[in-house]
């Protein structure tokens, strides 16, 4: 909280909490969903905060939502992940909050263009999955390697851009959305069983894979399937040296020349399209894009692989020039965003809401037990749109979350020589 606030309301919503409106001299009042006293409910009505960041998340049904909840105005923006990670750190100006990936967090928050979050002022911070603050899913797990959310996930003080060791007081992005990723296949046309991340190199399928080609999830990718064919024996393939990204990329370039590979795709459709079209029968994917190729009426399988998952996580950050009322209406955001109604919109698209004690409030047990149990759906199973994404009877690929996210062998990563990594890459791309 700012004094810029009392400049533009003449009240701070801190003092309102402090004293209450009639301690303030204002007529006793509520404003409606929010508990904001109604003078300001009415002053947030003005507020517009821009936001940027995947396609992923950055969707129009959570902008007309929180219109519709909150009273203010969301921009949105949907860019690439390398536009997200560039644009973070050399345009700041340009937006108020960045809903960004935890490996993009470790590019853009040592660069000060981000502010601190407090942890006080968020209502649900209790109800995160103990994935972004400790590293575990259970007391038991082991860690992951890669750049774990919590790893990257606070800061030492209000005004540091070091990433402390433990939780503090202090975080960098408030999680929303995460998930275990794996291969997608077309059933109906691979024509075997597929284990491992190996198959994708099977011969038979030569011109007709495909994997990602955003390089700090795509040099992910191709590690997994490295270290499962047992070409290259990693000390942590989350953070190789130099020699293990030239053995990489190496591997990478004469499976490219050797024809295996169809195309590299970088956004959520190019995905859907190669699978759909039956170009590609093997590929890095995402699950929605699974779901949204079945949603053709195509067979679409999203593999669970006996190495494991690589995963993901996102969530919100601030702009560090944020402040006054427009920081205040951020809070209530990440708080509203917390709550349930998005978390709920997340599970039906096949992400995990990172509170999802507060998301099952906003599902049916039917839809709960599909997307997070493991069970059988009971009745049709829709996406957010309306649209039968699965039949009565369907199980999730993968089955309940504690299998998927219990089964996690690496995340999305920012390496130590990710500058070396990229250029190296980039390469493999233009070989």
């Amino acid at each position: 909280m700012t004094d810029k606030t009392k400049n533009k309301t003449g009240l701070n919503r801190r003092t309102f909490l402090k004293t209450g409106a009639a301690a303030a001299g204002l007529v006793a009042g509520s404003g409606a969903i929010t508990g904001f006293p109604t003078i300001w409910a009415q002053n947030i009505k003005n507020v517009t905060l821009r936001q940027f960041g995947t396609g992923v998340s950055n969707l129009n049904d959570v902008a007309n939502k929180v219109k519709e909840d909150l009273g203010f105005t969301l921009q949105m923006t949907a860019l690439d992940s390398d536009a997200v990670t560039q644009r973070a750190v050399t345009q700041p100006d340009s937006y108020d909050i960045a809903d960004i990936e935890y490996w993009i967090a470790k590019k853009v928050f040592p660069a000060g263009v981000m502010q601190p979050m407090d942890v006080s002022k968020m209502k649900y911070f209790d109800k995160i999955a103990p994935l972004f603050i400790t590293g575990k899913l259970t007391p038991e797990s082991k860690i992951a390697q890669g750049t774990a959310p919590h790893t990257v996930g606070f800061v030492e003080s209000a005004e540091s851009t070091k990433f402390a060791a433990e939780p503090t007081k202090w975080m960098t992005l408030i999680p929303t959305i995460y998930n275990a990723d794996t291969l997608g296949i077309r059933p109906d046309l691979v024509g075997r069983d597929i284990i491992s991340w190996a198959d994708i190199m099977d011969p038979a399928f030569k011109g007709k894979a495909s994997i990602i080609n955003i390089p700090s999830i795509g040099i992910m990718d191709a590690a997994m399937i490295c270290e499962s064919m047992g070409t290259i024996k990693y000390g942590d393939k989350g953070n190789m040296t130099k020699a293990e990204i030239d053995q990489t990329v190496a591997f990478l370039i004469k499976a490219k020349t050797d024809g295996q590979f169809r195309s590299f795709w970088k956004t959520f459709d190019e995905s859907v399209n190669l699978m759909a079209s039956g170009e590609v029968v093997i590929q890095s994917m995402w699950s929605p894009a699974v779901a949204a190729v079945r949603s053709k009426g195509i067979a679409c399988k999203y593999q669970p692989l006996k190495e494991g998952y690589r995963a993901w996580g996102g969530g919100l950050g601030l702009a560090k020039h944020l402040s006054g009322i427009e920081l205040d209406a951020a809070y209530e955001y990440i708080n509203w965003y917390l709550s349930g109604w998005v978390g709920a919109y997340l599970n039906r698209q096949g992400y995990y809401s990172a509170a999802p004690e507060t998301a099952k409030n906003f599902m049916t047990a039917d839809e709960w037990g599909y997307w997070m149990q493991g069970k059988a759906a009971v009745g049709d199973i829709v996406a957010p749109d309306g649209k039968v994404m699965e039949k009565a009877g369907a199980i999730r690929d993968g089955g309940a979350f504690e299998a998927r996210m219990g089964a996690v062998a690496c995340w999305n990563s920012v390496m130590d020589e990710d500058r070396y990594m990229v250029r190296k890459w980039n390469e493999f791309i233009a070989a």
